[in-house]
Parts: structure tokens; sequence; C-alpha cells
């Protein structure tokens, strides 16, 4: 069995990947506590060749990236160029826009074209995945869910999904049940955690808060998934980059003990 690798999100880090200086500091950050994977996400308007080069300086395998839909629907093979320049062949969509979110019949047009432009970046070499939040999970009045609606009207080949592990049990969830109904689409799992203080949910550095790691972590090891990348979209306790090198060692350190 493949071991999983780990990995930050770098949409933990967005703010400081705004400019191609500021970029080229935080990955040799990132480098230096011996981070070697990477999913590129938020990072500001820097120029694809610029980009190609950072990553090969660092060396780094790019598992993914979240890119706009927009961009996916009108831009397809230039969005596709620039993944072949960092050496990428995962495409990610973070969220499904909010205009196809209001009826069963919006969710199932925003199925179909998942399904159309899946195919398309397949017959270019590269992969579709869709990373969820915890709104696919609630119900419409007649007891369908977003979720299941895309997960029955895409091919799990044409369409992956980025499983967020927070997300999912904070959307009352089984975490490793839910990943083992959808095993067949995953390659990047999102290691995110969080605690719910006074009704209000709060995201925290991996292994700190309500997820159970071991469990999860064994669950995607046993499942052959590729890749395990942390998560922190805001409330850090020092700096995102602190909040990123904690996280990373834990994740190791769990690593160690699944092996």
């Amino acid at each position: 069995m493949m071991k999983m690798k780990q990995g930050i999100q770098l949409y933990t880090l967005r703010d400081q990947i705004q400019t191609a200086e500021d970029t080229d500091k935080t990955f040799a950050a990132l480098a230096d506590f011996g981070c070697r994977v990477i999913q590129i996400s938020g990072i500001g308007s820097i120029p694809p060749l610029e980009v190609q080069q950072l990553v090969e300086k660092y060396g780094f395998d790019v598992c993914i990236t979240h890119k706009p839909f927009e961009r996916m629907l009108d831009d397809l093979d230039a969005l596709v160029e620039e993944h072949k320049m960092i050496h990428c062949s995962n495409i990610g969509l973070g969220s499904m826009p909010g205009e196809y979110r209001d009826t069963p019949e919006k969710v199932l047009e925003f199925a179909h074209l998942m399904q159309s432009i899946g195919e398309k970046m397949q017959k270019k070499g590269m992969q579709l995945a869709y990373h969820n939040h915890d709104f696919e999970f609630q119900k419409f009045p007649d007891g369908q869910r977003i979720i299941d609606i895309l997960l029955e009207n895409t091919d799990p080949q044409t369409v992956n999904l980025i499983p967020d592990v927070a997300w999912i049990q904070y959307a009352g969830e089984d975490i490793c049940a839910f990943l083992r109904s959808v095993r067949d689409r995953v390659q990047v799992v999102h290691m995110k955690d969080y605690v719910v203080t006074d009704g209000k949910r709060k995201f925290i550095e991996f292994g700190k808060g309500l997820v159970d790691f071991p469990k999860v972590y064994q669950t995607c090891a046993e499942l052959g998934f590729a890749y395990a990348v942390y998560e922190q979209d805001c409330d850090w306790a020092e700096s995102p980059m602190e909040s990123c090198r904690y996280s990373f060692r834990k994740m190791l350190e769990m690593a160690a003990a699944t092996d």
C-alpha cells in the first residue's frame, strides 16, 4: 500500500503568497520545516512562469489546486497549460458558486456542468475535483442533498472529491463512513480541525479539536488516499505559518504511528 504524503494547503497562507517575492519567502519557510507537498490556492496574480520557477526552485509536489469556476468554463486551455507547467494534473474547485445552490434543479445543472468540464479535462490529461463545505449536506424540502445530487449525476472517474474532514463532521456526518462511500473519487484529503465554543465554530491546529484524527487518518491510509493536506482557513493561535509548522509536525507524527 502506498503511503500518504503530507502537505499544506496554501490557502492557509494566502496573505503571504500575493507577490512572487513573498511567495518565495513562504516556500522557503515551508521547505525549512520539511514540507515538500503543497496545494496551490489563494495565490496572487503572479505570472505562471514565475510560479513554475518557484515550484521547481523548492522541488514541491503540487498535489492539486483550487481555481475559479469561471476559468474552468471559459479559459480551460490556458488553465490546463498552467497546471502542466507546475507538473500538477489535478484541478480543484473550492466551492459551488452560490447561484447553483438554491434548488435541486440548479444543483443538477451544476452537476452536469462539472461532468462536462471533467470530461474535457480528462482529454487534456487533467483530473477535476470538488471540495466540500457543510452546506452540501443540508437537505432541500424534498429531502435531497446537494452532495447526493452531485455524486449521483457525475462519473466517479470524471469528478473527484477533495473531502474536508472538519466540514463533513460539522455537517453532522460520520467522517470515516463518508470517506469509505467515496473512496473511488479521492486522491487528496483536507485535514482540518475545529472546536465549537458558545455555539461558534473555530478552526484550530491539527489534533487540538473535535476531529478524531487517529481514526480518520488510519481510515485514509487504509483507503489508499495519496495526499493528506492540512488547511486552517482562519483563527490561528499565533500565525498562519506557525499553525502550519505545528500541524505539519503533528501529521508526520501521526503518519509514523499509523505506519
